[in-house]
């Protein structure tokens, strides 16, 4: 995996041993085409981080601070360590189960990357849903901020009304939602 543009450009990423389905070089290059506009400058969050590739594509191409969640130490130890090694600044880590993070989080965030693990069978725990309905995931979005979220592209999360789903892609098996705070 590598840094698709910016600062870090064509640099590698390390990735985790650990068990992470990291965003695809396509996937991310493609998302980012349509977020350019808000990364400049940006407030990044990157929850369930895996690899931390989404918030350091972020960094590389010019937001102004990325703060990546992670339950797994091995991941953020993988993060840390890609920090340093592309020399990208404004990157903090967190150790932290997400959804107790996003319980207690403070701050306002431009862009809000989500890449839960799938759901699969029915019966298994929902974590796109369980993050949507999360009331301070709300607050921590800046009202003209956007959340996106990856899915495998046969699941249909549910949705609460507090959130418009302003767009929505499939590449391959995952799927891609942009939402913003409702009006």
């Amino acid at each position: 995996m590598r840094i698709i543009a910016g600062s870090a450009k064509r640099r590698e990423i390390k990735v985790p041993k650990a068990v992470v389905r990291p965003t695809t070089d396509r996937t991310r290059e493609a998302l980012f085409s349509i977020i350019q506009s808000y990364v400049d400058g940006a407030k990044v969050l990157d929850l369930f981080a895996g690899a931390g590739s989404l918030g350091l594509e972020a960094l590389s191409r010019g937001a102004g601070s990325c703060e990546f969640v992670d339950m797994n130490r091995a991941c953020t130890k993988v993060i840390e360590g890609n920090l340093a090694t592309l020399t990208l600044k404004g990157g903090s880590v967190i150790n932290a189960d997400v959804m107790s993070f996003l319980k207690r989080a403070r701050g306002c965030y431009d862009l809000i990357f989500a890449d839960p693990p799938y759901f699969k069978v029915p019966g298994e725990r929902d974590f796109a849903s369980e993050l949507l309905a999360e009331a301070n995931c709300l607050n921590l979005l800046a009202d003209d901020g956007l959340l996106i979220v990856e899915i495998d592209a046969r699941h249909k999360p549910n949705v609460p009304a507090t959130w418009e789903v302003a767009d929505q892609r499939r590449y391959g098996g995952c799927a891609i939602l942009f939402l913003r705070k409702a009006k």
